[in-house]
């Protein structure tokens, strides 16, 4: 078993839920043990979706591939209702695998680990809850308020 964070995030429809129906489904899966979720945080939108975001980190252990992986955050995705289509865009649900223990997985579909989330404050703050080597990278960001709170249900 190896140590694995994934990034969820959602910006349409019962962000709180879909988020929760994914975790769920995570912890359903064979050859995955999810051992901690983060903090649910409302973040600001990159790209043209105007629509602010839900996000959660999961950090778990997994005897699975990084494709392997990867195909099944598709799943879940599809399950939710997500269908393919522009890169940045609203959607009801977003999964990434961030990193897979030392694994370097480099595809047209996925690299492992995430070339982009140390760079992104809406990834930092999550993953800073659950596994505590993205702390310093997430003060180093030192995110201007408003692009990433603690969300509390019905704000």
């Amino acid at each position: 078993m190896r140590p694995a964070l994934f990034l969820l995030g959602a910006n349409l429809g019962r962000r709180d839920a879909a988020l929760a129906k994914a975790v769920s489904a995570l912890r359903r899966l064979e050859g995955v043990r999810v051992l901690k979720t983060s903090r649910l945080y409302e973040t600001a939108p990159v790209g043209p979706s105007s629509k602010p975001y839900l996000n959660l980190a999961v950090r778990a252990v997994t005897s699975r591939t990084a494709m392997g992986l990867l195909i099944e955050a598709k799943r879940l995705e599809a399950a939710a209702g997500r269908r393919p289509g522009a890169r940045w865009t609203a959607r009801v649900l977003d999964v990434d695998v961030v990193s897979l223990g030392r694994e370097r997985t480099r595809t047209p579909w996925l690299t492992v680990p995430h070339p982009l989330m140390a760079r992104r404050p809406f990834a930092a703050a999550p993953l800073a809850d659950v596994a505590p080597s993205w702390r310093p990278i997430l003060a180093a960001m030192n995110p201007p308020p408003g692009i990433v709170r603690l969300w509390r249900h019905g704000r």
